[in-house]
């Protein structure tokens, strides 16, 4: 049996991805939503009459005869729902459309669904939003973009052409090739960009045409499933519904469940279980987080569903869990095994906490996709002991010792600890940010690094004496040098040729300006207490800066990116010169 395909609808904030549903739907979630925003995690199935009825000659041109049974769609606040539908090793999502207003481009939360989508492997088109935002547009109230793009202007057609040419170079910038669906000769190859108007209903047409075309063609391995086998889903959300109790949202994406069977899933304790008292499916065309008046009571369900879960068992339940029928001993391994995965660590890393399992997943493979490593992962607020932990990290690594939180409190106990010890807890709840905050406090921390390095190493400089500039011959001497290469910096050692200490720099002068640093082409004046010149320090001299045995360590490892070729090769000849002394 091949089931219905599981849409997950991604994009930024007002791009229009509950109105694009709606268009589909035919109904008004968008406009009693609180601001216009998607509040809560969303899912409707679309029956195939309806896309037959909207696409279905647009299809039959295409030669694709079509075999799913519907759609079933996933509307989205954010990362939430996706991160959510997971499985191991992948989404559940079988296909993503991202909403894009085609009058903005691509705007942070836009580049974050990328993102997401491009770790989970999921394949997506571009829902290029709004259309009818181009000036002087004309709505021909067809359903179809081809249609209507013939009915409008050749100033209107130009304008469009060139913001989706926009974002074909934008989507480029981020690894992938895309072009309008019309122009695509290979889907595998390019991401087919649908232009359309959630608003007139314009472009809805071809979206549907296309989505449906790319499951049957390219997914239809994966939407062959055994109904008859154990049910098998992902939490969705928990919620408390009125003369329900606890309930938990689910996407089941295999096999079938009853009422009164029994369900594991995870907990912040570990593995639990329920008894399903009742399995509430959305009416078609409705959605899962209307009113239980517009559920269907059903005795069972089967994949692929949105379907509500009510039970006793349910108050500890975590989003982003995975779903087993118990029908064996086996549940706590499938699950466990599954989880294990997600809370792998490493010895040294961020401190991480997040709100679910499936943020905590995302976040997961995107920090270390960034080259970053993680000690600790959990859920629930970040507390004292989180901060103990990123503590112990800074004689690790300074990058390290740091709590990233997403989406959660912090404990006042952690709030006390972090000021006392002086560790920064991170928190956001969005994921591009929280990496971007990170990334600026690594950078943070690297040039703080760099600065005490700079101060307490002592860097391979060479330098001439100049001829004619000797200022002051003792007590201290004061004559000019031309810094040949490297650096010279106020307290260092300078060395002959032969090893022997000439003294300290006391002072670096240029112009009559103090310097605490001359490098490589800068002429300056130095003074020094020990030598006396036309004895130790001559015309012509060439001194060196007397890098100890501990700094060329340094230099050769943690701190090699601080010097260039050219000091790399100096050090070495200061290395020598010491060995040839002793």
């Amino acid at each position: 049996m091949i089931r219905q395909p599981i849409i997950v609808v991604m994009g930024h904030v007002d791009h229009g991805k509950t109105s694009l549903l709606d268009r589909v739907r035919s109904s008004t979630i968008a406009a009693r939503e609180a601001g216009g925003i998607t509040q809560h995690i969303g899912a409707s199935e679309v029956p195939i009459d309806v896309i037959e009825k909207i696409c279905g000659p647009m299809l039959k041109n295409a030669g694709t005869k079509i075999s799913i049974p519907g759609l079933l769609f996933i509307d989205t606040p954010g990362h939430e729902a996706f991160t959510n539908l997971r499985k191991r090793g992948g989404s559940v999502a079988d296909l993503a459309i991202l909403v894009v207003d085609i009058t903005k481009g691509f705007e942070p939360q836009t580049v974050e669904a990328i993102t997401i989508l491009k770790e989970y492997k999921t394949p997506f088109i571009i829902a290029a939003n709004k259309i009818d935002l181009i000036t002087g547009w004309i709505n021909t109230k067809s359903k179809s973009f081809i249609e209507a793009l013939d009915k409008q202007s050749s100033g209107v057609q130009s304008a469009l052409e060139e913001s989706i040419f926009t974002l074909i170079g934008r989507i480029s910038e981020l690894g992938f090739n895309a072009e309008r669906f019309d122009r695509i000769k290979n889907f595998q190859k390019e991401l087919a960009i649908v232009p359309l108007s959630a608003k007139t209903g314009e472009g809805i047409a071809e979206l549907l045409m296309v989505v449906t075309g790319l499951s049957q063609r390219y997914l239809e391995m994966r939407l062959n499933i055994e109904v008859k086998g154990p049910g098998r889903g992902s939490i969705l959300e928990k919620k408390e519904v009125r003369g329900l109790g606890t309930t938990i949202d689910v996407i089941l994406y295999d096999g079938t469940l009853r009422t009164n069977d029994t369900i594991a899933f995870a907990t912040p304790n570990g593995i639990a279980t329920a008894k399903i008292k009742a399995l509430l499916k959305t009416k078609p065309l409705q959605e899962i987080r209307e009113s239980t008046s517009k559920f269907d009571y059903v005795d069972q369900v089967s994949a692929a569903s949105g379907v509500k879960i009510s039970g006793s068992g349910l108050d500890d339940a975590m989003p982003g869990s995975p779903v087993v029928q118990v029908v064996d001993e086996n549940y706590t391994k499938q699950i466990n095994s599954e989880l294990k995965e997600i809370f792998k660590t490493d010895k040294d890393g961020i401190i991480l906490k997040a709100d679910s399992i499936g943020s905590l997943e995302a976040i997961s493979k995107i920090i270390e996709g960034q080259g970053y490593k993680i000690s600790k992962k959990g859920l629930g607020n970040v507390t004292k002991r989180d901060v103990v932990d990123a503590f112990s990290q800074l004689s690790v690594n300074p990058t390290y010792a740091v709590v990233m939180s997403f989406n959660v409190a912090t404990d006042e106990e952690a709030k006390e600890a972090s000021f006392d010890s002086g560790i920064k807890i991170i928190s956001s709840d969005i994921i591009y940010k929280l990496l971007d905050d990170y990334k600026l406090f690594v950078d943070e921390q690297q040039k703080s690094s760099i600065s005490k390095a700079e101060n307490r190493i002592v860097f391979p400089g060479k330098v001439e004496v100049l001829p004619n500039s000797c200022f002051r011959i003792s007590h201290p001497a004061i004559f000019g040098v031309n810094v040949l290469a490297g650096r010279i910096r106020v307290g260092y050692l300078l060395i002959n040729e032969l090893g022997e200490v000439i003294g300290k720099i006391k002072g670096i002068q240029n112009e009559k300006a103090p310097l605490e640093t001359a490098k490589k082409g800068q002429s300056v004046a130095i003074s020094m207490d020990e030598p006396t010149f036309g004895r130790q320090i001559r015309e012509g001299h060439i001194l060196f800066t007397r890098v100890t045995d501990d700094d060329e360590r340094l230099l050769k490892g943690e701190f090699s990116n601080l010097i260039d070729t050219e000091e790399s090769d100096l050090l070495k000849q200061i290395s020598m010169i010491k060995k040839s002394a002793r």
